[in-house]
């Protein structure tokens, strides 16, 4: 299970004194803590894959306000987290792979314009859930309606 997976992970990095690793783990740990004791149940694989995105969407965000601040030493700590965390993700798409789902469901709900986009999305969506970033996807929909 991933969860112990991240446990053990977490472990060894405070074996080898990996100060980001170890402090991205236990971020990690605590987030699936907060998840499991919000829903009352014990975190999937898949909930994990979800939280996982959501601290790196966190991290991305962190990136980009350090970086205006001219804080990039603050922003190096935050790639680096963001690196540690993207190893328990699934292995992401390819613009290609995420253009031919996208395709699929275009045509499966008969989508000519950018005005149906919020009903490819829907659709789309779930299919790709923790395979491929939100903006990417929604970016490359739009892309495929405007044409």
């Amino acid at each position: 299970m991933l969860k112990e997976k991240i446990r053990e992970d977490m472990k060894d990095a405070m074996k080898k004194r990996e100060e980001v690793r170890l402090r991205a783990l236990r971020l990690l740990i605590n987030a699936i803590k907060q998840f499991e004791v919000d829903q009352m149940k014990e975190a999937s694989d898949e909930d994990i894959h979800v939280i996982v995105s959501k601290e790196i969407k966190k991290r991305q965000e962190s990136i980009e306000a350090y970086e205006k601040a001219g804080r990039t030493d603050l922003a190096e700590e935050e790639k680096q987290e963001l690196e540690v965390l993207s190893q328990y993700l699934p292995k992401q798409l390819t613009d290609e792979e995420i253009r031919a789902e996208a395709m699929k469901v275009i045509d499966q709900v008969g989508a000519r314009s950018p005005a149906d986009l919020g009903k490819v999305m829907r659709e789309l969506m779930p299919k790709l859930k923790g395979r491929a970033d939100g903006k990417k996807v929604n970016r490359i929909v739009m892309e495929l309606l405007n044409n």
